[in-house]
């Protein structure tokens, strides 16, 4: 399964972007998808995630700032981002869990200026 992701690049302090993520799969059935997002020397720390049925979980660090959704119709899990801060910047990475596997996009660099 492969994961494309796109929507990152550069904004100011206060900025919005969105982030898509396309699936060479179906996601309908799969346990969850979702961001996680890693800076250099960090660990991967999960942003948003929706579970199978339909809720959503959120770090801690968002607090309210972030949305995820996903379209079953065209295997697309989105993330919009809103008030940006520079703590924001990292590279973000879509994933889905089908329980058997799961699978990483390539990464997307999101850069937020103070």
């Amino acid at each position: 399964v492969q994961l494309q992701a796109s929507g990152g690049g550069l904004t100011q302090a206060g900025g919005s972007l969105r982030l898509s993520c396309v699936a060479s799969a179906g996601i309908l059935n799969a346990n969850s998808v979702g961001w996680y997002r890693q800076g250099p020397g960090k660990e991967r720390e999960m942003v948003a995630e929706i579970i199978n049925r339909g809720s959503t979980k959120y770090g801690d660090f968002v607090k309210g700032r972030f949305t995820i959704s996903k379209d079953n119709t065209w295997n697309k899990v989105d993330l919009q981002m809103n008030n940006l801060k520079p703590d924001d910047t990292n590279v973000y990475y879509c994933t889905v869990d089908y329980g058997w596997d799961r699978f990483w996009g390539q990464g997307t660099l999101v850069t937020v200026s103070s």
